[in-house]
């Protein structure tokens, strides 16, 4: 392609449309489940708001400067920046320099900026794994070693994250790290048996650990022990039920006052459901749905245009969103366990906004790259076009 061709950067209509969406949904939940929280700790309604403005300011920053990264320097850099991931993994845990919040230690502090390393680590995940996928696709298609060998590494990364503990960020890697692995080609029988081991040791690990059965009996019925383990779960519910079709409107909701714990981080799509109604929860999975269809879309768009890395890229950033999104989801509603996963996006946090919108920026580069080539190559237009 020509240098001019090359440089341009070529936008999605759909997936800025669709971005730009969930982020202002996000932001206006975001003020309004939290202004009395702001106003009861630090005595300004305004400080979450104005705190997660600046989160998404600094995301969309760092979001460009991802977005000018040649997809050819991230496959060069990914099994490093993977290494990288689990060095901070193992920093978080060292005594004094992990900080530790609600009896988890997740957080390092840097410059006054709390930075959560698994959601760091799950970016990495995706750049190492399209990395490994596309060096060792024959490997991967033709023998269980090839299945095994980077599992080895998610494994470390596994049992680093369980002891801060992080049980969600553990299994949203292996998620990644499995379904990119899939669609690279891995045998149906022998990612079966995979699967079926990671589910067995996934429910090994509940059953040791009593906060996590706790979590998973509560969530059977929460209205049995509804003032305990229950709890969270039921307010949860209760929003749910509240906002009906249409939502009692927004800053109307009375759940968030208190009763509803975490209601601008991990549920806030209860939020969303007593406030906006069934008419914005249908909305917010229309957008997500949109989301996931089109990063496929480009990550299929890529392969025809023989960029394996960068298709493999935007499937494993699709698999991250969809799965993430679907368990937050799964969870406010209970049909899912407890798990303290943000939405995408939209919840209240610094490092998954940050982190989010250079995941985004990543998928922006990848359609990019592929829209440059496919206008270069008319043979291959048609293929972009169609996809």
């Amino acid at each position: 392609m020509n240098r001019q061709a090359a440089q341009r950067f070529h936008f999605d209509p759909m997936l800025v449309t669709v971005t730009l969406s969930l982020l202002l949904i996000g932001y206006a939940m975001v003020a309004s489940s939290s202004l009395h929280l702001g106003l009861e700790q630090k005595q300004d309604s305004f400080y979450y708001p104005i705190r997660q403005l600046v989160h998404i300011l600094l995301g969309l920053g760092l979001g460009l400067a991802v977005a000018r990264i040649p997809m050819e320097s991230w496959e060069k850099i990914g099994s490093g920046l993977f290494i990288g991931g689990l060095f901070l993994l193992v920093i978080v845990l060292i005594p004094g320099l992990g900080v530790k919040v609600n009896g988890s230690i997740r957080w390092l502090s840097l410059g006054g900026l709390r930075i959560q390393v698994s959601e760091v680590v799950k970016f990495f995940s995706v750049i190492y794994m399209a990395g490994y996928v596309t060096r060792h696709k024959e490997n991967l298609q033709g023998s269980a070693y090839g299945i095994i060998k980077p599992l080895l590494l998610f494994s470390v990364a596994c049992v680093l994250l369980l002891l801060e503990p992080d049980f969600g960020s553990a299994v949203v890697i292996l998620m990644i790290a499995m379904g990119v692995m899939f669609l690279g080609g891995a045998r149906l029988k022998q990612f079966i048996i995979l699967l079926a081991l990671v589910v067995a040791l996934a429910a090994s690990l509940v059953i040791v650990a009593p906060y996590r059965m706790a979590r998973v009996l509560s969530f059977l019925n929460p209205f049995d022990d509804y003032l305990k383990s229950g709890y969270q779960l039921s307010q949860a519910l209760i929003s749910f039920g509240r906002g009906e079709v249409l939502g009692v409107g927004l800053g109307s909701g009375i759940q968030k006052l208190f009763y509803l714990p975490e209601a601008h981080t991990d549920f806030l799509f209860s939020v969303i459901g007593e406030e906006l109604g069934l008419l914005g929860v249908m909305t917010v999975v229309g957008l997500f749905a949109l989301l996931i269809w089109r990063a496929f879309t480009i990550a299929v768009a890529a392969e025809q245009s023989g960029q394996q890395f960068s298709a493999f890229i935007a499937y494993g950033l699709g698999i991250w969103i969809g799965f993430q999104s679907f368990v937050n989801m799964g969870v406010n509603m209970g049909i899912l366990p407890t798990k303290g996963l943000t939405l995408p996006l939209m919840s209240y946090g610094g490092s998954s906004m940050m982190v989010m919108c250079c995941a985004f920026a990543l998928l922006f580069r990848v359609h990019s790259e592929t829209a440059a080539l496919n206008i270069e190559t008319p043979q291959a237009r048609s293929k972009w076009v169609s996809a």
